[in-house]
């Protein structure tokens, strides 16, 4: 089942040689998150990791913050060629062209939801009906990639011309912002974020 390290047990994807994996684990992944900006950065990173694994835009994300104004929406759908050209040049972030195009545009697109609809929040969570779906995994082989609410949630956001979004990045997002909770059985995570929610 769980990974275990000094008797606590953990989810079987995290790799305990990697101290910042275990970190965010522990600390982020599957918290319910309600903050738009926090909801943006997850949007890009997941968008930005389309083709590569989670720990490489994790040991990122740090210059990701900088490259794009810690975040903001609002800054980030005002950059223009010049910006972007600058941001191809950067090592400290995925340098591509598409990807980052992508950054620019999701933001803009970000803002036109939450104008729409009050907060970008709102519209998220009206996928699962404002409420975190709870899954019972037990082993590495239980985790799904996709979900009907991750479909739906693609659907929606390529309708609305936000890019890097399929069905499988929908779901590792979704995931990260505890739309779903996926902590394994075992995991001493999942009770507390349990908790979080249900107080």
């Amino acid at each position: 089942m769980g990974t275990k390290n000094k008797s606590v047990c953990r989810c079987p994807w995290v790799d305990l040689s990697k101290p910042d994996y275990v970190a965010y684990h522990d600390t982020e992944w599957g918290v319910p998150v309600f903050d738009d900006r926090l909801l943006f950065e997850f949007l890009t990173l997941e968008s930005a990791q389309a083709g590569l694994s989670w720990y490489c835009v994790l040991q990122k994300r740090e210059a990701y913050r900088v490259a794009f104004e810690g975040f903001d929406p609002e800054k980030v759908a005002r950059f223009d060629q010049a910006k972007i050209e600058g941001l191809l040049s950067n090592a400290g972030i995925i340098r591509n062209r598409l990807k980052i195009q992508a950054a620019v545009n999701n933001a803009r697109k970000f803002l036109d939801i939450q104008e729409q609809c009050g907060s970008f929040s709102s519209y998220l969570w009206g996928f699962v009906e404002g409420k975190p779906k709870l899954n019972r995994i037990k082993h590495l082989a239980d985790y799904a990639v996709t979900s009907k609410e991750s479909d739906a949630l693609s659907r929606d956001l390529k309708k609305k011309d936000i890019a890097f979004v399929g069905s499988t990045t929908c779901y590792a997002y979704m995931q990260a912002i505890g739309m779903v909770n996926d902590h394994s059985l075992d995991c001493f995570r999942r009770p507390e974020i349990i908790g979080q929610y249900t107080r």
